[in-house]
């Protein structure tokens, strides 16, 4: 019997979405050759449309707890929500968008009430809609036509809501089987869209979820009969004259944050990253967003957040040596560095590590570092914690991977600079464990130091602090409590080079003192000779001043 559009409809469409995307999760990676060949569109819904299921369970369960149940509103803009902050890849970005235009409409139903045939209609073409305001230059024959045809479909249908979510997802699969005509790199391929593919997935799901029955068959993967030609592209293949690959060469980094900032910020944000890179993605609103982007200077792309508002959640992924290539071929060898701050991020990127950028009080969990090793490509990974909180998070992340055919070594870092020596000695070329040895003795030959802001009075190593007091911690422990930034950290250097050093390194947080580098430079070229200074910026969510000693 067909059931309502109302908030547990919400909760079971959720269920079953997941359901049907990890069934067709591994053959959506197959076909994924657009935008980028890298065999994760799949993967990526199923990872963004869980962090919206979650959503959604969460506000069951607030709501729970004070004896109610979530309205309507409330449950599809909790699984919006969730989307939008859990989105992974470009796909799982327009999907995050997608939602959001469909409870722009659904959240008008009554409270505690439930939404009729023309609410739904209406929404689909709002979240079509919004998916392609959401995409920088919109290409026919992907999701975003997909959507499209699922909306106008919705609107031509009679009966209620489970008929109309029912006509909408035969509207999209129909649409999917003629996108290899539309798109020449599926046509090349002989496969559909990847996005698309899960669009369909997802829509069945929520016409089983309204009609309480399990009509949706799965997708198919391939166009039935002989493949339309593509205008400019012979049916030999992507390869020969006229059909070249168009991602080959292509941008070297994806660079995705979740971004706070407002309207204005973001216009501006969009022109930029527009000019930097191409799949260019900017979803949300409200002050919060999703951006993602294709580009060969990540730093540049972060470093464009961070004047817009405060980026976070920041996830680069290097496509390769060679940039975008239509197989994802496995590295050899890759690192992967969890860092306090988008400076450190872009610059890990830039040296060929895959970041994994945490906020204050944000530790990442085991699975994001487990994601990220997969995000490496790479048959053996160098996992730097760059925390001693993080050894046991490691250390799971690592046995996980090591599950899937990973190589992985947790090279013991617990500081940022820490990890910088490491990286910097890192060689693809020589064995593995001689790697580790090499990358790990880099580390522990480096001494660090941490700036830090007293919050409250308290007892220390170095004696009483009072709220406002520098703290200078060296290896960990408080060793300085000093005034002022400048005081503070000449005397921790001070004290850290008295035991010897060739190198010291500097990185700077977001809101220090423009000054600071250049004095503290200042001091150590005058006060220890032959000693070497390099000074990088941390960004956002960086202490205020990282030392490291080598």
């Amino acid at each position: 019997m067909p059931y309502p559009l109302d908030a547990a409809a919400v909760r079971t469409w959720c269920g079953l979405a997941l359901e049907a995307l990890g069934r067709e999760r591994e053959r959506i990676d197959a076909i994924n050759v657009y935008p980028v060949a890298d065999g994760d569109t799949g993967t990526n819904l199923y990872l963004t449309l869980e962090s919206a299921a979650r959503a959604v369970e969460a506000a069951f369960d607030g709501h729970g707890s004070a004896g109610t149940a979530p309205g309507l509103g409330d449950a599809v803009g909790a699984m919006a929500h969730g989307a939008l902050i859990g989105a992974r890849g470009n796909s799982g970005t327009i999907l995050a968008q997608l939602l959001r235009g469909m409870a722009q409409v659904l959240a008008s139903a009554p409270a505690g009430g439930e939404a009729g045939a023309d609410a739904l209609r209406r929404a689909l073409r709002r979240a079509a809609t919004a998916a392609y305001e959401a995409v920088a230059h919109p290409v026919e024959g992907t999701v975003l036509t997909v959507a499209t045809a699922a909306a106008g479909a919705a609107e031509q249908a009679a009966g209620e809501t489970a008929e109309v979510a029912r006509a909408a997802h035969r509207g999209a699969a129909e649409a999917l089987r003629a996108t290899p005509g539309q798109l020449a790199v599926l046509g090349a391929a002989g496969v559909v869209d990847a996005g698309g593919c899960g669009l369909v997935a997802l829509l069945g799901a929520l016409a089983d979820a309204l009609s309480g029955e399990a009509g949706a068959v799965p997708v198919a993967i391939r166009a039935d009969g002989p493949l339309p030609e593509p205008a400019g592209c012979t049916a030999a293949g992507p390869d020969v004259a006229g059909c070249a690959d168009p991602h080959a060469g292509g941008p070297a980094f994806e660079v995705i944050y979740l971004l706070e900032a407002g309207d204005a910020e973001v216009a501006r944000l969009r022109a930029r990253l527009d000019r930097l890179g191409d799949s260019l993605v900017v979803v949300g609103g409200d002050g919060l967003w999703h951006v993602h982007v294709h580009v060969d200077d990540a730093g540049a792309a972060v470093e464009a957040g961070i004047e817009a508002g405060r980026p976070y959640r920041i996830r680069i992924t290097h496509f390769g040596a060679g940039g975008r290539a239509k197989e994802p071929a496995l590295a050899a060898r890759a690192v992967v560095a969890v860092v306090p701050g988008a400076g450190l991020a872009g610059l890990c990127a830039q040296a060929g590590a895959t970041p994994v950028t945490v906020r204050p009080g944000e530790p990442p969990a085991s699975g994001e570092l487990v994601q990220a090793i997969r995000q490496a490509h790479a048959r053996e990974v160098m996992l730097l914690p760059n925390d001693p909180e993080l050894r046991h998070t490691a250390a799971a992340a690592a046995e996980q991977a090591r599950t899937e055919g990973v190589r992985v070594a947790v090279i013991p870092t617990r500081s940022a600079v820490q990890g910088l020596a490491a990286l910097a000695v890192h060689e693809p070329g020589r064995s593995f464990d001689e790697d580790v040895v090499a990358m790990t003795a880099a580390a522990g030959a480096t001494r660090y130091a941490e700036l830090a802001v007293a919050e409250h009075r308290s007892w220390t190593m170095a004696g009483v602090c009072q709220a406002g007091d520098v703290l200078g911690l060296i290896d960990g422990d408080v060793a300085v409590i000093g005034p002022d930034l400048v005081r503070t950290a000449t005397t921790v250097l001070d004290r850290m080079l008295s035991a010897g050093g060739e190198m010291v390194t500097l990185v700077l947080g977001a809101d220090v003192p423009d000054s600071l580098a250049e004095r503290l430079e200042r001091h150590v070229r005058e006060r220890h000779l032959a000693v070497d200074t390099v000074v990088y910026e941390g960004g956002e969510y960086a202490a205020p001043l990282l030392i490291g000693v080598e």
